[in-house]
């Protein structure tokens, strides 16, 4: 919802109803991620999409309806492959989409779920979707991380039982400390080990971070390459002359500091977690070495890259063990830096770094896509099994086939 939250504010705030098509759930190459939004304006505007444009226009008549209404929908949208074009979802893929009227009536809290977005502070939006009474669908609570251990004061709304409201604020929290987003299945009442109640929980964290180490041209690109993914880029380097804003328009911030005292600050005030990617571009050892220390024993990070040649590459392995690190650890480095593109310039060797970046999150191979079969979407098995839901090799039933 991200995507489309300035729209349904302006509606909001001035008091309209809008139809809200979100996808909570995806199987096989489904052209979208969960929470993906598409609005449906007083007027009728669209704003946003689910699917790519293959089933767009389904979504808006729907949405239609549903704001008619004022029952929300789940609904299914998908085919076999051979089917493929008699429907409109031409990919193949199947997905659910939870369809739903919002207004301030139905949603009170989205103004501060907005203030927390644009403001970068987590929270999560758990929304039943599934339920044997229909009165349940479409209930929601709002849930932020743990206040000081007091529950109730970062949590807003409620499901409808103290039960279900205590078993989704856990599990949401987990999800919200992942910056990921889930459909849970519980039962009616939030019984764990049941079934009946499945909701979505639409986790908003801040921004993934990106850390580039070195202030030079390539990490200028690195950096525009980065902002474009949707990370918060932080470019690093001990020296005032280069380490400049200007140099560096396309990073959220540039710090001047010795890269391993600002890794290892970042890291004792945790601001450092699975998401983070880090990329050391510097190739001199007496930045990079005593850098690479600090971030080859971090326990979880998402990505380690340093650039440099072969040769710069084995002698930085040897500097490392001499510092102490296993072979584990420096396992955990990807050097040379990026995928195999023939990448020459500072922009074509951003892209290489982000085609890594993206492989390994999804578990690509970065082989053309025209010289192998199978699925082109790969899922990576973190996304695969939320909390408090059971793994699955298919879609679950559930709302129609279109």
């Amino acid at each position: 919802m991200r995507e489309v939250m300035d729209e349904l504010m302006q509606w909001w705030s001035a008091g309209e109803t809008v139809g809200v098509g979100t996808v909570v759930g995806t199987w096989r190459s489904a052209p979208r991620q969960a929470g993906a939004s598409m609005l449906v304006g007083p007027g009728g505007e669209a704003v946003g999409s689910v699917s790519g444009g293959c089933v767009e226009g389904a979504v808006y008549e729907l949405a239609q309806e549903v704001v008619d209404s004022g029952h929300p929908v789940l609904q299914r949208y998908g085919v076999s492959d051979d089917e493929a074009y008699a429907v409109g979802l031409t990919c193949g893929g199947i997905l659910d989409v939870f369809v739903e009227k919002v207004s301030r009536d139905t949603f009170p809290e989205l103004g501060d779920v907005a203030a927390d977005i644009a403001a970068g502070r987590p929270v999560a939006v758990v929304t039943v979707i599934e339920h044997p009474e229909p009165a349940w669908v479409g209930r929601r609570v709002v849930v932020h991380p743990e206040d000081d251990g007091d529950d109730t004061a970062s949590v807003l709304g409620s499901l409808g039982s103290g039960r279900a409201d205590d078993a989704v604020r856990d599990d949401a929290r987990g999800l919200l400390a992942q910056g990921r987003s889930a459909i849970l299945t519980y039962g009616p009442d939030g019984e764990r080990r049941g079934e009946g109640m499945r909701v979505f929980v639409a986790a908003h964290a801040p921004k993934p971070r990106m850390l580039v180490f070195g202030a030079i041209d390539f990490a200028a690109a690195v950096a525009r390459v980065g902002s474009f993914l949707g990370y918060y880029v932080t470019v690093c380097d001990a020296r005032p002359v280069f380490a400049t804003k200007t140099r560096f328009p396309g990073a959220d911030e540039v710090i001047v500091k010795w890269p391993h005292d600002y890794l290892q600050n970042e890291v004792d005030e945790g601001r450092i977690d699975s998401r983070t990617v880090i990329a050391v571009l510097t190739h001199d050892p007496k930045f990079d070495v005593p850098l690479l220390e600090v971030a080859l024993r971090l326990p979880d990070v998402a990505y380690i890259g340093a650039m440099g040649s072969r040769r710069t590459h084995e002698n930085r392995l040897e500097r490392l063990r001499e510092a102490g690190l296993t072979d584990d650890e420096l396992a955990r480095m990807s050097s040379p830096i990026g995928l195999d593109l023939g990448a020459r310039t500072p922009e074509e060797t951003a892209v290489s770094i982000a085609a890594e970046i993206i492989a390994l999150r999804w578990g690509g191979a970065g082989e053309r896509l025209a010289a192998t079969e199978g699925p082109i979407h790969h899922h990576h098995p973190a996304h695969d099994n939320p909390v408090g839901e059971r793994p699955r090799t298919s879609p679950p039933d559930g709302a129609p086939r279109v």
